[in-house]
């Protein structure tokens, strides 16, 4: 598929979120979009199901989310009625802290690389097997981390998918006021063990 990623950029970055939404899923390409079932996941999962509920959502749940996690994704799965996909690693998570003796940190950058290919990687590459999409919609933001500012509203990664980021402008305000303003539930407690702490990628945005 062949864009002008500088032309349609210009020409979504003054649109609203649906907007851009709408524009990916017309170019009538394999879609998906993905959630991580954190703190304000429902911002992208209310836009995408307000346009197309069928849209294919894949969350990869690692095995390491925090009760409130899974009490919040059931009540955003039955409430909003998305399509939701989840994949998880091949082995569970104890069966890992006893072989890795818990979370690598990221000190340990082998070890840890090792554990983000297993938890998140690897569950995420095989959605990608299963639905082969050619446009990814993702809720990713341009404040959130180093890599994410260079990137835009439509990018490509070295799979060759076209990432879509409707809120890719979006301010930590403009997230908490749509929030609120839809009256969309929020997890609080979320934890992701490939990030450790706020500004790390998770691996799937920089992953080959």
């Amino acid at each position: 598929m062949e864009l002008d990623f500088d032309s349609v950029n210009a020409s979504l970055r003054n649109v609203g979120a649906q907007e851009v939404v709408r524009w990916a899923l017309g170019l009538g390409r394999k879609t998906i979009a993905t959630t991580s079932m954190g703190r304000n996941a429902a911002v992208m999962l209310h836009l995408v199901s307000e346009i197309d509920k069928s849209v294919p959502t894949i969350w990869v749940d690692t095995g390491y989310n925090l009760r409130d996690t899974y009490i919040v994704a059931e009540r955003l799965i039955r409430d909003l009625g998305v399509n939701i996909h989840t994949y998880s690693p091949l082995m569970t998570s104890e069966r890992r802290n006893a072989v890795m003796g818990g979370i690598p940190t990221v000190d340990e950058q082998e070890r840890h690389q090792e554990f983000t290919r297993q938890v998140k990687l690897e569950p995420f590459a095989l959605a990608l097997e299963d639905f082969q999409p050619e446009i990814w919609l993702t809720g990713i933001r341009r404040e959130e981390t180093e890599h994410r500012k260079s990137l835009d509203i439509v990018s490509t990664d070295d799979r060759g998918i076209i990432k879509v980021a409707p809120i890719f402008y979006w301010s930590e305000d403009d997230v908490e006021n749509y929030m609120e303003q839809h009256q969309l539930v929020s997890c609080r407690h979320y934890f992701d063990p490939t990030k450790v702490h706020d500004g790390r990628e998770c691996g799937l945005h920089t992953a080959a």
